[in-house]
């Protein structure tokens, strides 16, 4: 198995958490956004169309071939490696998982990656302050409502009780690029603490952007 990865990338991320807990291996292959590398003609044809990170080459005896989409990698792996299941076969569970991880993924991410920072900056002239605020902003929008849809649920140590689930796969990423960012986390409790249980964990440790092998301080 092969994993295209950038140590920095949050949808890389998820995939290197969900892999951790799966216990599956792969030979770590970097791409490195920061300088375009996802944008190499290369790459783009025959690895990943869509142009981002990450991407996956399953074994190859395995009919896929390369697969992009963090959500979508992560579904592949939990119906081709179904233990332990990281998206719940129960339909109301499964349905809760889904809508937090597509809160993160969906309404909090695609606003601040590194693309859409660097086009405010680059093309549209913002200052740095300015996108910086910007970040902050929808970070605090979409935390809020991640706060709320936990404390509904209840629930702990992770998103949705004693095992972690695609949520905390997402969850993870999106406030460890925050804290990056220098973000107040003081009205989201709930959140922090199931953010602290699971980084804590072995698995979680493990897909750290610090311990992959592209890292740079």
């Amino acid at each position: 198995m092969q994993l295209y990865s950038f140590f920095n990338s949050s949808t890389s991320y998820r995939v290197r958490i969900a892999l951790a807990l799966k216990g599956l291996g792969y030979d770590y292959s970097p791409i490195n956004i920061r300088v375009g590398g996802h944008r190499d003609p290369a790459y783009v044809a025959e690895v990943n169309p869509s142009a981002v990170v990450p991407a996956l080459v399953p074994d190859a005896h395995d009919e896929l071939g390369t697969l992009g989409q963090s959500l979508a990698i992560i579904d592949y792996l939990d119906r081709r490696y179904p233990e332990p299941r990281l998206i719940p076969d129960a339909p109301v569970l499964r349905a809760r998982v889904l809508e937090l991880s597509n809160l993160i993924a969906c309404d909090i991410h695609p606003v601040n990656n590194l693309r859409i920072l660097k086009y405010l900056q680059d093309r549209l002239g913002v200052t740095a302050v300015q996108k910086d605020e910007w970040y902050r902003h929808w970070i605090g929008e979409g935390l809020a409502a991640v706060e709320r849809l936990l404390v509904r649920s209840g629930e702990g140590p992770f998103c949705f009780g004693a095992a972690p689930t695609l949520a905390d796969c997402c969850l993870v990423p999106q406030i460890a690029n925050a804290e990056r960012m220098g973000c107040s986390f003081n009205a989201y409790p709930a959140t922090m603490a199931i953010y602290r249980h699971a980084a804590a964990q072995p698995a979680f440790a493990a897909a750290a952007p610090g311990r992959q092998p592209d890292f740079v301080g």
